[in-house]
Order: structure tokens, then sequence, then C-alpha cells
């Protein structure tokens, strides 16, 4: 379905009844949610009866449940949709209109929710009527194989534009917007001033191997991973930070959210010890290089499972100066962006020596 045409500007927001929630969406998403209820469902749902629900777990934009009411027990599925709201200046880490076209590429590939309407600040999406991973989930030895396999097709898409590797540049550039932002003693904490050196140092060391390069998630979360349990198909959601980077980079920091757990009381929080062992590790490699049709040989997993070990190190600087931006930019999500930073420049410093070896 094509997205919903931007409302008139002079057209006057519906008025929503059913949820006090509804004040949080603005007023010409409100349009484009009257406008989709007709054209999804008919006459027999009436747009103005909908309920609101934020779901949990999001760091980087506030998104939302619509439901109207009917439709699943006349055996016609849910009627519902998602409202994403982009958070407060998160542009700083990507460009929105890229986002965008990459979102709607993916749907043409057949990937993730189709795009059902744009407004200013944000964008309304297809519901997908599968569940959500949880955190426990990525440790299931049956779903890390499907998540392995499914990486590697998205890794395989044929997207457009170049090839090229973004990590390093991006790594840069967040590092210029988090020194703008923070004070000496700020930059001071998190040691700043050292962090162009390691960047350096990382690229170097790492641009250097033979490695594959794909088209990368590059926030392998356990929210952005959905599974359909009848097929028992998995689909990966959400592709703002998407972008072609080497895969061993992708899979070590999908390996890195098995840290954490976005919905407890204190979802900032990241336990390194649960950070998949060797034997979890080798069977997710050999799913991966296996779904290709052909039997990996021990040199091919080994030799990925070291590009994995070294990408972390990149996967905690690419989060740790997300979480110190954020923490000047994001100011309508409740997290603690500084203390999350904190953890994973922690991560880096602590493993660096084993992982590189000593200078």
């Amino acid at each position: 379905m094509a997205a919903a045409d931007p409302p008139p500007r002079g057209e006057a927001a519906p008025a929503l009844k059913r949820s006090a929630s509804i004040d949080r969406i603005p007023a010409d998403a409100r349009r484009i949610l009257h406008r989709l209820a007709g054209d999804l469902w008919g006459g027999d749902v009436d747009p103005g009866a909908l309920a609101v629900s934020q779901l949990r777990g999001a760091m980087t934009n506030e998104v939302f449940r619509i439901t109207w009411p009917g439709g699943e027990a006349e055996g016609n599925g849910p009627r519902k949709v998602l409202v994403r709201i982009y958070g407060r200046g998160v542009e700083v880490f990507f460009d929105r209109a890229d986002e965008v076209r990459t979102f709607e590429c993916m749907s043409r590939h057949g990937q993730g929710p189709r795009l059902l309407g744009r407004f200013a600040n944000g964008r309304v999406e297809e519901f997908i009527n599968a569940r959500t991973l949880s955190a426990a989930d990525l440790r299931d030895p049956e779903m890390s194989a499907l998540i392995a396999r499914k990486l590697r097709e998205f890794h395989d898409l044929d997207m457009p534009g170049p090839r090229d590797v973004s990590l390093w540049q991006r790594l840069k550039r967040w590092l210029g917007e988090a020194r703008d932002r923070c004070s000496e003693e700020e930059s001071n904490q998190f040691q700043l001033n050292k962090l162009g050196d390691e960047i350096s140092v990382l690229e170097k060391t790492l641009s250097g191997l033979q490695q594959s390069v794909g088209f990368c998630h590059n926030d392998l979360q356990y929210g952005n991973i959905m599974i359909y349990e009848e097929t028992r198909q998995v689909t990966l959601i959400d592709y703002e930070y998407a972008s072609f980077n080497p895969v061993a980079f992708d899979i070590a920091n999908h390996f890195c959210e098995m840290a954490a757990d976005y919905h407890t009381s204190t979802p900032h929080v990241l336990d390194f010890t649960k950070y998949p062992d060797t034997g979890e590790q080798r069977r997710f490699v050999e799913a991966y290089l296996s779904s290709a049709g052909k039997k990996p040989t021990d040199g091919e997993v080994e030799e990925l499972l070291g590009l994995i070990a070294k990408y972390t190190l990149a996967s905690h600087l690419f989060w740790g100066l997300w979480g110190i931006i954020s923490a000047h930019v994001n100011e309508n999500i409740d997290f603690a962006y500084k203390e999350y930073a904190r953890q994973r420049l922690d991560q880096y410093w602590q493993t660096k020596p084993r992982i590189l070896g000593p200078k």
C-alpha cells in the first residue's frame, strides 16, 4: 500500500476518542490515522474510536501502537498500526531521508513493515502481527540459529548505493559531535581526547584484513527482531543505523547486545558476563556461514570468530559515543544515556589488551 498523502495544512485534526494517550500523537499524524482507518478497514470501523499505547524499550524514537476495536473477532486480524515519533536531535546519528529510503527499499524486498504514511516528525507503519523477541530469546539455540540465517540473508540484500564501509567515518563524526557538546569535565570523564587515536588504530588494524562487507543492520538488539510463531520466520525491523559495513561488526554488535535487557527497571545497566561463550559464538557463526548452502570449514569459522572479537571494540566505541551524544540531544526518552556510555567505554578499555594484545 502506498504511503498516505500528507494532510492539508488547513485541515483540522479529527477528534479521536477512546484514549487519554492520544494527545501524545501529533495532529498531522492523527489526520493520517483517521484516513487510514477507512482506507484499511472500510466503513465498519469508527476512525475516531482507537486506543493508544506506548511501546517500551525504544531509545531513539517514541513508538506507539494504535488499535481500533473489532476485527479479530471476525477473523480479519488486528486493526493496528504503529506510529513512530522521531526523537529530538537524533538526525545527528543518521540522515533521515536515507533512512526512509532504506525503509522503503526493505519493504520492496519483502523485509519488515510497510510504510503507511509520513508526518512532519515521524511516520505511520504497518503493524507486524509477530512477537518481538526478549533478552532471553537471544540465548535460545534454535532462535539464535534462526537469527544467524536471517542476518546472512540481510547482509546479502542487493541495496542501492556504493558498498563503502561507513563505520570509521561515522565514528569520527560522532566523536566530533560528542566533543562539541561535552563540557571539559565530561570530556575528561569519557577520555574523549584519546578516542581519536583509538579509532585510527582500530581502523588501521581491521581495514587491512580480508573480510566480507554487506548491508548491515548495525543495531541488532532483541527489540529489533520479531518472529512469526506459526512459521518460525524471523524478520528484522528498524533500519535507522543500517549501512554497508563489515559483516563481522554486525555480528559483534549482536553478541554485545546479549549483555542488555531494556525491559527492566534499570534498562541502561549491562551485564557483560552474559556475552555469549565460545560454544554459543561458534554455533551462531556456523549457522550464519552454512546458510549459504555450503558447510564452512573450521578455518572459515575461526577466521570470522577472530574478526568478530576485534569488532566488539568498535561496537563499544560506537554505542559509547551514541550514549554521550544522546544524553545531550534526546530529551524525550527516559534512559540513563551517560551511564550506558560509561559502561560501553569501560568495556572497551578493559577488553582491548586481551583482544588486540599489548602495544
